[in-house]
């Protein structure tokens, strides 16, 4: 099955905020406020929106009180491979490693199966996405790891493993829902109490200090990192789970790019080549259905 056009369109824009979300929040003086920005500026918008979209379905609050407890684990992993490892070699395997993941999940509780020349653009896919981060070096080429890189990379594949469990939850809440913007907006407000909460307690003694020079990029960070993760939660309900995700973790390219124009992270000719697979990747994916 190929995405229709406007649902591409819009996965590839929700790709492109979320690595620009996340490089705000790596370059961010102080990560946790940054991360509180991003997930409490649309948990609050959600909140105030509740009472004006239908309720969701009941059987759909148990995915959502799932999402929540699993956005916290991610939250929390994320924050600790970033203080670790650059953006251009965290976000490339927590995103990399997931597609197979979600594929995996959709194929035994939803019933969504791939057939052999989507597994292998699947596999290219993931392939080429986890050798942005050099983490996979190309063959005949010696990779010197840095100090703290294998921490980075352990907390990135459990932060990947994370992204898999709330895709696959989400996933499947708002197809059970009935009502895919009530979801969103119920997961986006719960989801942001436990953070905002927390950040709050650990910045207590200085939260004038720790939020008022961030506003602006917070701000900014939060509106994105909402429109798309809502986008996404949208296209799971209409299209399958693992092409969404698939086309959506294409947002490594541009998180590489970002972190090696913005942040002066190393990029090179190893990982032009691995951008190339995960274009042969997705392509593969969206053509063979």
């Amino acid at each position: 099955m190929v995405l229709a056009p406007l649902v591409f369109a819009l996965v590839f824009l929700a790709a492109l905020f979320h690595a620009s979300w996340n490089a705000i929040v790596k370059s961010g003086r102080d990560r946790l406020v940054a991360l509180t920005y991003a997930i409490c500026v649309p948990g609050l918008v959600g909140g105030a929106a509740l009472f004006f979209v239908p309720a969701p379905a009941p059987e759909s609050w148990i995915y959502i009180f799932l999402s929540t407890v699993i956005h916290s684990a991610y939250y929390a992993l994320l924050l600790t491979a970033y203080r670790h490892g650059d953006l251009s070699q965290v976000y490339p395997i927590a995103r990399g490693a997931a597609p197979a993941l979600v594929a995996g999940g959709a194929w035994i509780l939803a019933g969504e199966s791939l057939n052999g020349p989507q597994v292998f653009g699947l596999l290219v896919l993931c392939l080429g996405i986890i050798s942005l981060s050099r983490a996979v070096p190309f063959p005949g080429r010696k990779r010197e790891w840095r100090d703290g890189e294998t921490k980075a990379v352990f907390y990135a594949l459990l932060t990947a493993l994370t992204i898999a469990a709330y895709t696959i939850v989400d996933g499947l809440g708002v197809r059970a829902s009935g009502t895919a913007l009530g979801y969103i907006l119920w997961l986006f407000f719960f989801e942001a109490l436990p953070l905002g909460l927390f950040t709050l307690w650990a910045r207590r003694d200085r939260l004038a200090a720790a939020f008022g020079p961030q506003l602006g990029r917070g701000l900014l960070g939060g509106a994105i990192a909402g429109i798309a993760y809502g986008i996404v939660i949208w296209a799971m309900g209409i299209a399958p789970m693992a092409h969404v995700v698939a086309l959506r973790e294409t947002s490594v390219v541009l998180a590489a790019v970002i972190g090696t124009v913005l942040l002066g992270e190393p990029f090179g000719r190893a990982r032009v080549a691995a951008a190339v697979l995960v274009v042969v990747g997705s392509a593969f994916l969206q053509l063979a259905g």
